[in-house]
């Protein structure tokens, strides 16, 4: 089963930046997953179980690395991906 997630990231924190590219870069370091960035959101597609793992974890390393953040995510089932 393939899904698609829209995910935001609002770090709470002045110097927000830092914290935002590195959870984008680390998405980008599992080549299973298809990866997109504009200046509102990061579009993620693949199997379903390997995108919610990889959300699971770099969610909860985003928070143990730098604190307080909002997430807002979007779930839409099969691969929503423009291609």
């Amino acid at each position: 089963m393939k899904l698609s997630v829209e995910i935001s990231k609002y770090p709470l924190h002045q110097d927000y930046i830092p914290f935002i590219q590195g959870f984008i870069d680390r998405l980008n370091e599992y080549d299973d997953l298809k990866v997109i960035t504009n200046t509102l959101s990061t579009q993620i597609f693949g199997d379903y179980d390997l995108v919610m793992q990889v959300l699971n974890t770099e969610i909860k390393r985003s928070y143990e690395e730098f604190g307080k953040a909002i997430f807002v995510c979007k779930f839409l089932s099969g691969d929503l991906s423009p291609e």
